[in-house]
């Protein structure tokens, strides 16, 4: 397996705070890329990941905000087809960077019933690779 980014760092965190006006991470945040998930934002999220001047750790940490925003989205029955298809593109383009966090959301050796609302979009991603 390839040297693929493996945890959101402090850096990446920092700059997406300023460029996406996301909330800062408290004193003891553990999981600010799941924290900072919003399903209104999407749009907003997938536009800045093609847009903006981003190296890997960033991009790899707002794939992350971007897959909690959509699994969000998924949980309550608003999510629209060309966000799916936008995300897997971004996915599929940049697989380099993205392969673990396929990995973490696709839960393989789980039954579906028991994975992510957005598990088996995630692992039909996973199957194009």
């Amino acid at each position: 397996m390839g040297n693929y980014p493996k945890y959101v760092t402090r850096e990446a965190i920092e700059s997406l705070v300023d460029k996406l006006s996301l909330p800062k991470p408290g004193p003891f945040t553990q999981d600010w890329e799941y924290e900072v998930s919003d399903e209104t934002r999407i749009n907003e999220f997938l536009s800045s990941y093609e847009n903006l001047s981003m190296n890997e750790e960033e991009k790899f940490a707002l794939m992350i905000v971007i897959i909690g925003s959509l699994n969000d989205a998924i949980e309550k029955g608003d999510v629209d087809a060309s966000i799916l298809s936008k995300t897997k593109e971004l996915l599929l383009n940049e697989i380099s960077i993205h392969k673990n966090t396929l990995i973490y959301w696709s839960l393989e050796s789980e039954d579906l019933e028991d994975c992510f609302a957005i598990t088996p979009f995630i692992r039909c991603v996973k199957e194009m690779i």
